[in-house]
């Protein structure tokens, strides 16, 4: 059966963040990113699996290892969904910075 995994499932698990973190600024092998975690290995794996089949996360096969990557397509698409949503929070920071400035001058 396969099921279609979703994004922020994915990424509201702190593992699979640290994971994406770590391949950030390089691809990484599993065993290289399971070094890096107090967990078995297929767990890691496993955490692996999803972020790959939310196309968080990209293969490459370079000899007998597999190197995983971040897709920045992707990751580009859930940072242009969140953007409205930080712009909505900024901007109510700011008044309520406006409101508190006002109230402490008075």
């Amino acid at each position: 059966m396969n099921l279609r995994r979703d994004v922020f499932q994915a990424i509201a698990d702190p593992t699979r963040r640290a994971i994406l973190l770590l391949v950030a600024s390089q691809a990484m092998t599993a065993g290289a990113i399971a070094a890096n975690f107090d967990t078995a290995r297929p767990t890691v794996s496993k955490h692996l699996q999803i972020l790959t089949e939310c196309e968080l996360l990209e293969q490459a096969q370079n000899g007998r290892e597999i190197y995983y990557h971040i897709n920045a397509k992707k990751m580009k698409e859930v940072a242009d969904f969140i953007e409205p949503f930080r712009q909505m929070w900024d901007d109510r920071f700011t008044k309520l910075e406006t409101i508190m400035k006002q109230y402490k001058s008075s």
